[in-house]
């Protein structure tokens, strides 16, 4: 099992191949269709994201509301398709990591390898336990949107697998 922490840095994930097993730790972000399209809006008008995007990760999920005593409610994946017209766009501006469900298109991956990405994907159908990872959850953005608003969590090591590394190694063609 591979540790990597946040901030995640070109090196740090360089060396991981698709099909690689990780943990990750420290802090990312939920982010989901309707978000993606905000926060494209906003770099579109020049205007400041909720969040730096430099060796960031979002993690592509719409909790549910956590019951008494928890964090967070189930946290499993989406499917990640819906995100890739805003993807590309947030790879450049630097995110690094993107944490979903499901194959990705040729021009997600295509600047993945641009800027130094990995696509990990998350145990889909099992977000309760996906949700035992996640150590504190905050809103910081579009709280509008329900449970697709985004979030900063703070994870300790998280169970995922990279489906598609920084070169264009992809699990899902194998």
């Amino acid at each position: 099992m591979i540790k990597i922490d946040s901030p995640f840095t070109k090196e740090k994930l360089a060396g991981l191949k698709a099909g690689d097993k990780v943990n990750i730790s420290g802090i990312i972000y939920t982010a989901r269709d309707q978000a993606h399209k905000r926060l494209i809006e906003m770099l579109a008008k020049g205007g400041e994201l909720p969040f730096d995007l430099t060796d960031a990760g979002i993690y592509y999920v719409g909790p549910s509301p956590a019951h008494p005593g928890c964090v967070i409610g189930s946290a499993g994946p989406t499917t990640s398709y819906r995100m890739d017209a805003y993807a590309p766009a947030l790879l450049d501006h630097g995110l690094k990591v993107m944490i979903g469900k499901g194959p990705r298109s040729e021009s997600v991956i295509e600047a993945m390898k641009r800027n130094g990405a990995v696509y990990f994907a998350a145990i889909g159908g099992a977000g309760a336990l996906m949700s035992t990872s996640i150590v504190s959850s905050e809103l910081i953005a579009f709280d509008d949107l329900g449970t697709e608003a985004v979030r900063k969590l703070i994870v300790k090591d998280m169970p995922l697998i990279v489906a598609i590394d920084s070169k264009g190694g992809n699990l899902y063609e194998r």
